[in-house]
């Protein structure tokens, strides 16, 4: 039987779970959020969005795909992954390559720069969404704020400099990518204290790209911001 010209087979439960959480994170960002699906060399296919923050958020499971390259809606993505079973071919609906701006990150080329703790990421990042809050408009953040380079990281050589900006940590956050130490999602209520204290978040650093690596998935900030939102 020939595979389907369009489809994504995902290895196991748990990848499709993986799956199925990015994609509601994703969609509670952004409720007509689509999805760029890409093959990697490794046995891994990676799931993109652009989360709203002109900041792009991936997470990788196994799996494979036709064609390599591919976009779609990701609501209708994650009710057709609900009803699948482990191992079956997932129809990822219509292609929605249109809607997606800008490349992805290389998979490789990054050098660390640094780890932060992850504590040290969710309390920034509180602080600059009890500033949204009383600072913002019902348009949202001011983007002053979301501009705003919270960390600045260096390597121990020659690597460079990183200034992560408030708008990486949010999308951090808001993707669920850090977690406690029981693996629950940290909320804006949650006491920080339930967060592991040796829990990195790690930065690394390509010619284009600062990528922010937490335990459950990672976002990717240009070096030269440009935006990537569909005007």
């Amino acid at each position: 039987m020939t595979d389907p010209e369009r489809h994504i087979t995902l290895t196991g439960a748990d990848d499709r779970a993986d799956a199925i959480a990015f994609l509601g994170r994703a969609l509670r960002l952004d409720d007509a959020a689509v999805v760029r699906i890409a093959a990697r060399p490794d046995g891994l296919i990676g799931l993109w969005v652009t989360t709203g923050f002109d900041v792009l958020a991936g997470r990788s499971v196994f799996g494979r795909q036709r064609p390599d390259d591919l976009v779609c809606d990701a609501a209708a993505l994650r009710a057709s992954l609900t009803t699948a079973a482990p191992g079956e071919h997932i129809d990822p609906g219509f292609g929605m390559e249109s809607a997606w701006r800008g490349s992805l990150p290389a998979a490789g080329g990054f050098a660390q720069l640094d780890d932060v703790p992850a504590r040290t990421v969710v309390e920034l990042s509180r602080g600059g969404a009890h500033l949204a809050r009383n600072e913002g408009s019902a348009h949202g953040p001011a983007t002053g704020l979301l501009d705003q380079d919270v960390l600045e990281v260096s390597g121990s050589g020659t690597e460079g400099r990183a200034a992560v900006s408030m708008r990486s940590l949010f999308a951090l956050t808001a993707m669920g990518f850090v977690r406690d130490a029981e693996g629950r999602e940290v909320t804006e209520t949650s006491p920080i204290e339930l967060i592991d204290p040796a829990e990195p978040v790690r930065i690394r650093l390509s010619g284009a790209w600062i990528r922010i690596d937490a335990r459950y998935g990672s976002v990717f900030q240009r070096r030269e911001r440009l935006s990537m939102t569909p005007r």
